[in-house]
């Protein structure tokens, strides 16, 4: 009955060391934060902000676009947040700062944690750079991909 109970609890520490090992992995460089602001022209714009990566105050203004009831900060640390303007697309944040992808106003911006992608084109990281788009600069739109039919 001993070696059973001294292999219970070992597999008990193990499993137990393992998943706070994991979330530690998971959670250690932090999430995005994304601050949902206007630009002084009043156009919408969105600084972000990731601690661990040295990201600080990089800016993206949309010109020629509205928002309302803009100020705010959201931070990406569990699925599902919304977002003030725009509507986030694609988000895996298993491992943070993992990937969150938006669309604003047809703008896509994608943000990993190696670069930024900006109308499906990589950007490099630059703190407090800012970065201003156009309507011209989006991108031309992707086809809805198409139901497939059961097969029997």
């Amino acid at each position: 009955m001993k070696p059973v109970l001294v292999g219970l609890l070992l597999a008990v520490a193990i499993y137990a060391g393992g998943f706070a090992l994991d979330q530690h992995l998971r959670t250690q460089r932090g999430p995005w934060e994304v601050t949902f602001t206007t630009a002084p022209s009043g156009a919408p714009a969105i600084l972000v902000n990731q601690k661990k990566l040295n990201i600080a105050n990089l800016k993206i203004v949309f010109l020629g676009e509205t928002a309302t009831n803009v100020r705010r900060t959201v931070v990406f640390d569990f699925p599902q947040k919304p977002a003030p303007f725009g509507k986030v697309k694609f988000e895996d944040l298993t491992y943070l700062p993992g990937t969150v992808t938006f669309d604003f106003f047809g703008h896509e911006i994608e943000l990993l944690p190696r670069t930024l992608y900006i109308n499906r084109k990589a950007h490099p990281w630059i703190s407090n750079e800012a970065i201003t788009l156009s309507t011209a600069d989006k991108p031309a739109a992707l086809p809805e991909p198409k139901p497939k039919a059961w097969r029997r």
